[in-house]
């Protein structure tokens, strides 16, 4: 007897978040790295945000949504790991 396994078409909406992720902090790191290579000091942030004017908080809005984000997975995974699963099944007698 052999059994066949479905291939998936779609990834699932975590691993898009953690991919989307990645990438974003991988073009923060990038984006910080070629700007020490111009002028040999990291940008501060605040003042970079801060030339967009009212979209600024737009920007920071965002960012907060991002880390809530991440925060609230984390606390998920740890919850699950912590608490025993409640709909376990009950062992016959």
């Amino acid at each position: 007897m052999t059994t066949e396994k479905a291939m998936k078409d779609d990834w699932e909406l975590g691993t898009i978040f953690w991919f989307a992720v990645v990438i974003w902090f991988s073009a923060s790191l990038l984006s910080q790295a070629v700007y020490m290579a111009f002028y040999g000091v990291p940008y501060d942030a605040i003042v970079l945000l801060k030339q967009f004017g009212p979209l600024y908080y737009a920007v920071v809005v965002i960012e907060l949504f991002i880390w809530a984000g991440i925060a609230s997975i984390l606390l998920l995974k740890v919850a699950r790991k912590v608490v025993p699963n409640l709909q376990s099944p009950v062992p016959a007698v």
